[in-house]
């Protein structure tokens, strides 16, 4: 990014803050690395999309949240697995609840502030609807849900002297926020979208707004601006794994841009993201194709049943953890009539017992969870 300055460190007596240039402004891209990747990234994102009309996007679209959820989550420490999001708070284990209830935060969030997108603009407010949703009962419920911070923060060490980094002072939060509400919306500004994206992810990170949950914020915001700029019509994008398993990569980026005004690397990083996860999306939706062939020549010969074994798959596709109480009133059978059929769609290795119990036995999906696992 030609000319690119990132801002500046102010020395504030016993440490020093960093404040950002606004970010809604001029842009020049010259480096052909970078525009190379961009045109990959968007035929790989192009092509993800592409499933949203030809595939029953709705079915499946609750395990790519799970999985954004518990992978966003994992990276500020807390430990639940996709199985987990789909049990009800009763069926977690007590000492793990307060993850379990962050992560259903998560999916909430991601949830509403989508269906928030048909009424509002990508701004300000979204931002601070969806922060309060994502902080409501869980820790960090009492630093300002859904309110600019008032105070100062920091990112990695114990106190503010030892921090990694110090964002800006609270009173420049406000213009900072503003500014970035006019980027993200400014039709004028000629950037490519996913470009556009990576620098909102940056700078988002960098003023670090809130108290808590900056970071779940920060990446839910990448799928919101896809999903409000037209570039995906339903938010299958979810680049959390990525950052997951490249953690330190991605705060060095971070950091770069900051300190080395390295921005157009955090862009390239942000860029193979896409890539790497579009790609990985489309061979995940080709597999569930091959898991329902699958399937079907598994349901060979269970006579009269296989209907109502077609209507628990179909609900296991959008729910794929469940009890038989739940599976009985999917078929509309009595809880003896179920227990026979999940006998037999246990046999045929689609539904598999996870709890080793004799009552409250639950049930899971797990063709159709590995290939969000793995």
């Amino acid at each position: 990014m030609r000319n690119f300055k990132s801002g500046k460190f102010i020395n504030q007596g016993y440490y020093k803050s960093f404040q950002p240039e606004f970010v809604n402004r001029i842009w020049e891209i010259y480096d052909m690395e970078l525009i190379q990747l961009m045109s990959t990234a968007d035929r790989s994102l192009g092509r993800l999309d592409m499933y949203s009309e030809y595939v029953n996007i709705d079915l499946y679209i609750q395990m790519h949240i799970a999985k954004e959820a518990t992978q966003s989550s994992k990276i500020e420490g807390t430990q639940t697995n996709i199985e987990e999001t789909f049990l009800t708070k009763q069926e977690i284990k007590t000492e793990d609840r307060n993850d379990w209830e962050e992560v259903q935060n998560y999916i909430t969030a991601m949830k509403e502030a989508v269906e928030m997108l048909h009424k509002l603009p990508f701004s300000s407010r979204l931002i601070r609807e969806t922060h309060k949703i994502l902080l409501k009962g869980v820790r960090g419920e009492h630093k300002m849900p859904g309110e600019f911070r008032t105070s100062q923060n920091w990112i990695g060490g114990a106190n503010i002297n030892e921090a990694t980094f110090v964002p800006p002072v609270f009173n420049e939060v406000p213009a900072l926020i503003s500014d970035l509400e006019k980027f993200a919306n400014n039709n004028q500004i000629q950037l490519p979208d996913l470009v556009k994206t990576a620098i909102i992810h940056y700078q988002f990170e960098t003023i670090h707004p809130f108290l808590d949950g900056n970071g779940r914020v920060g990446r839910l915001l990448i799928t919101l601006f896809l999903v409000s700029a037209g570039i995906l019509k339903r938010p299958i994008l979810y680049l959390s794994d990525y950052f997951e398993r490249n953690r330190m990569q991605y705060y060095d980026h971070l950091m770069k841009a900051r300190t080395d005004h390295a921005l157009g690397q955090w862009i390239k990083f942000f860029l193979t993201g896409v890539i790497e996860t579009s790609q990985k999306g489309v061979r995940t939706f080709d597999d569930i194709l091959q898991l329902q062939k699958s399937l079907d020549f598994r349901l060979k010969n269970l006579g009269p049943r296989v209907a109502d074994a077609h209507k628990i798959i179909e609900r296991l596709y959008q729910k794929p953890v469940m009890n038989a109480k739940e599976i009985s009133q999917i078929t509309g059978k009595t809880l003896a009539s179920t227990y026979k059929l999940i006998d037999e769609l246990e046999k045929r290795q689609i539904l598999k017992e996870i709890t080793g119990n004799e009552r409250d036995r639950i049930f899971v999906f797990e063709d159709y969870i590995a290939l969000f696992r793995n």
